[in-house]
C-alpha cells in the first residue's frame, strides 16, 4: 500500500505584486492553504510608509536627489516618474541585483524590493481590453491568435472591478468597454473646455475622465482617497489598489495564508514521473539558507521578466531548454507600449478657475486608429491612445521670471496659465526577436544566471510615433493651445519605459507554438499556472493591470475546480 505524501501547502504563490496579491486572495478563499513567496523584504502596509507625509524640510538634501547615490545604486530604478528619496526604501538595488541588456538597444526593468510589489508604485490607470484588441492578432496574422475573447473574460472583468474599486465614466464606447464603475473623479474646467472644442473640430476624437483604481468613495474597508499628492510613497488610507491595501488583508482574513518575505525563487524542481512540479527551492537573500517547500499548484506570479527568469533557469531532463518550454516561445515576445514624451500645450482658457487638492488621475483619449479596419492614411497596424494630464502654473515653474522685490513676490502668487500634457500610448507588436534569455556565465550574488533582455521596436512601432506625433498637434490646435512643443522625429523611448512589460510565455491553443492554455496553464505541467505579465499574446494599447488581474482570478477559478476533480 502506497503512502500518501504530505505536501507542505495546498498553492504556493511566486510573488506578491498585483497579481500574486489576486492568486492569494482567490486560491485562500476557495479553502486553499497557500504560501506566497516574495523576493522582497517584509513592509507593514501604512506603518511602512515612511516618506508618505514627510515634509521636503524633514527629507535629505530638501527630498532632491542624492545624485552619488542614485548612479550607484539605483542607475535604472532612478530613471522612472514614481522614484524618489521618499520612496527609495520599496524600490530594487541595481547594484545589487543586475541584469544585463545591450547598450544600443537599452530596457529599463523597473523592479520593487518589498511586499506588495509594484502594486505600490503603479500609476493605477484601469482600462479593458476591448473585442478587437483580443481579435487583433487572428485579423492581421501579427502574433498567434488569442485562446480567449473579451466575453470569455468580461464576467472576471466584473469580478476584480467590484473588490478593487475603479472610478470612471461609463460611456459605452466600444473600443473602450465599461467598467463596474464607482463614481467618477471631477474634471477640471479646461478638461471640460477642451472636450467641447474637441467634439466639434476633431469629432473622430473621444475624451473621457481616466479610469483609476483609486476609490471616490468609502469601499470595501477602505477610504476614499482625500487628494493628498503624494501616492506613490504609499497610500495608508488604502484609497488606491494594491496588495498591500487590498487582496493580501483579504487573503489573511482567511486564516489559509503563510507569507514568506525575503524569499528568492530559484527554480521549480519537474517530477518526470508525475508530469507536474513538485517543489519550489528558495534562497533566504539574509541568510543565505536554501529550503524547498511542496504543493499541489504553483502560480507564477513574479512579473514578466521574473516569471520568464525562473522558468528559464528551472530546467531538466525534460525540460533542457526551460520549463514547460516545448514549444521555444517561452522568452521570445517581449513587448512594451510605445510611449511618447509629453507634448505640452499652454492654455489661456478658464484662467478664472482653479481646483482644490491634487487630483491623483488624468484624462484619456481612447484609440482611434484603425477601429473599423486600416485606415487609408495609416502606414502601421493596430493603435494607440493618449494620456493626459492638466496642470496650472505657479511659483515652482515661474520662480526665474525677471523682477525683484514686493512686485515680483506678488506676481508668484498668482497662478499662471493653464498646462495640458499628452502623451501617447501605443501597441507593440509579438517579435520573436524581442527576447529575454539568460546568462549563465554571469550568476546574480545567489547563483542565479543574470537576464539578458534583448529588445528594439520594430517598423510598425517606428510608424506608429510619426502618427502619434501628427495627431497630437492636431489635437493641441483642436484643443486651442496658444503654445504646445515637445514631439521629437524618431523614438526615443526606451523599451520598459512604460512599465508594461509583457509577454515572453504566451497563451494560444497551440502547444507547439505557446507556453500556456486558455486558463494560464502550462500545456505541458499541469499544476503550473502563469498570471502575470508574462502571459500576455499581444500588448493592445491600454495598460494592462487589470486584465492582469481578470486572469489571475479566472486562472484561479478553473485551477480549484480542476484539483477538486482529480485533473490536477
Amino acid at each position: 500500500m502506497m503512502t500518501a505524501t504530505t505536501l507542505d501547502f495546498d498553492a504556493i504563490v511566486i510573488g506578491s505584486g498585483i497579481t500574486g496579491g489576486w492568486a492569494a486572495k482567490e486560491l485562500t478563499e476557495k479553502g486553499l492553504k497557500v504560501l506566497v513567496l516574495e523576493r522582497g523584504r517584509d513592509i507593514r502596509a501604512g506603518v511602512d510608509y515612511l516618506g508618505e507625509h514627510a515634509p521636503d524640510w524633514k527629507a535629505p538634501y530638501q527630498g532632491k536627489a542624492d545624485r552619488e547615490l542614485f548612479a550607484r545604486d539605483y542607475s535604472v530604478q532612478s530613471q522612472s516618474y514614481a522614484f524618489s528619496d521618499y520612496n527609495r526604501q520599496f524600490w530594487n538595488n541595481d547594484r545589487e541585483n543586475p541584469y544585463i541588456s545591450n547598450p544600443d538597444k537599452p530596457f529599463d526593468w523597473f523592479r520593487a524590493d518589498v511586499v506588495g510589489g509594484r502594486s505600490l508604485l503603479w500609476g493605477r490607470q484601469s482600462y479593458r481590453w476591448s473585442e478587437q484588441d483580443f481579435k487583433a492578432n487572428a485579423q492581421d496574422k501579427e502574433g498567434i491568435p488569442w485562446p480567449i475573447g473579451y466575453r470569455d473574460l468580461a464576467p472576471w472583468y466584473s469580478h476584480v472591478e467590484k473588490f478593487a474599486g475603479i472610478s470612471g465614466q461609463a460611456e459605452g464606447w466600444p473600443e473602450l468597454p465599461d467598467s463596474e464603475f464607482l463614481p467618477p473623479m471631477t474634471s477640471f474646467a479646461l478638461e471640460r473646455t477642451i472636450k467641447e472644442r474637441l467634439s466639434r473640430k476633431a469629432p473622430d476624437l473621444r475624451m473621457t475622465i481616466g479610469r483609476a483604481a483609486i476609490l471616490t468613495q468609502d469601499h470595501n474597508g477602505r477610504s476614499a482617497c482625500h487628494y493628498c499628492g503624494p501616492c506613490h510613497r504609499g497610500c495608508s488610507t488604502g484609497s488606491y489598489f494594491s496588495s498591500q491595501s487590498a487582496t493580501l488583508p483579504a487573503a489573511r482574513a482567511t486564516g489559509n495564508l503563510t507569507l514568506k518575505p525575503d524569499a528568492v525563487v530559484e527554480r521549480l524542481v519537474y517530477d518526470k514521473d508525475s508530469g507536474k512540479i513538485s517543489a519550489v527551492q528558495v534562497i533566504d537573500s539574509r541568510s543565505g539558507e536554501r529550503q524547498s517547500f511542496s504543493a499541489r499548484l504553483f502560480f507564477l506570479c513574479a512579473s514578466t521578466v521574473g516569471s520568464t527568469q525562473i522558468m528559464l533557469n528551472s530546467t531538466s531532463e525534460t525540460f533542457p531548454a526551460g520549463l514547460a518550454n516545448h514549444s521555444g516561445a517561452l522568452g521570445k515576445h517581449l513587448m512594451d507600449h510605445l510611449e511618447s514624451p509629453p507634448i505640452i500645450g499652454t492654455f489661456l482658457d478658464d484662467m478664472d478657475r482653479y481646483y482644490f487638492g491634487t487630483r491623483p488621475n488624468g484624462s484619456y483619449i481612447p484609440r482611434f486608429r484603425n477601429l473599423g479596419g486600416q485606415d487609408e492614411d495609416a502606414d502601421f497596424l493596430r493603435g494607440y491612445g493618449f494620456q493626459a494630464n492638466v496642470l496650472r502654473m505657479d511659483w515652482k515653474m515661474l520662480f526665474n521670471r525677471k523682477g525683484f522685490g514686493a512686485s515680483l513676490k506678488d506676481t508668484l502668487r498668482k497662478p499662471g496659465m493653464w498646462i495640458w500634457a499628452l502623451k501617447g500610448f501605443g501597441e507593440c507588436l509579438p517579435r520573436s526577436d524581442n527576447q529575454i534569455v539568460l546568462q549563465r556565465n554571469k550568476p546574480d550574488r545567489f547563483g542565479i544566471p543574470q537576464v539578458n533582455i534583448d529588445f528594439a521596436w520594430g517598423a510598425n512601432e517606428q510608424a506608429m510615433w510619426q502618427d502619434i506625433n501628427r495627431h497630437a498637434t492636431r489635437i493641441m490646435k483642436a484643443a486651442g493651445a496658444v503654445f504646445y512643443q515637445g514631439m521629437v522625429d524618431k523614438p526615443n523611448a526606451i523599451g520598459g519605459g512604460a512599465v508594461h512589460e509583457m509577454g515572453t510565455a504566451r497563451m494560444g491553443d497551440n502547444p507547439s507554438e505557446s507556453v500556456l492554455n486558455a486558463y494560464n496553464q502550462a500545456h505541458d505541467v499541469a499544476n503550473l499556472f502563469v498570471t502575470d505579465g508574462a502571459c500576455m499574446t499581444s500588448s493592445s494599447c491600454v495598460n494592462p493591470s487589470l486584465t492582469y488581474m481578470a486572469l489571475t482570478a479566472r486562472a484561479c477559478d478553473y485551477a480549484t475546480t480542476q484539483l477538486a476533480a482529480g485533473a490536477i
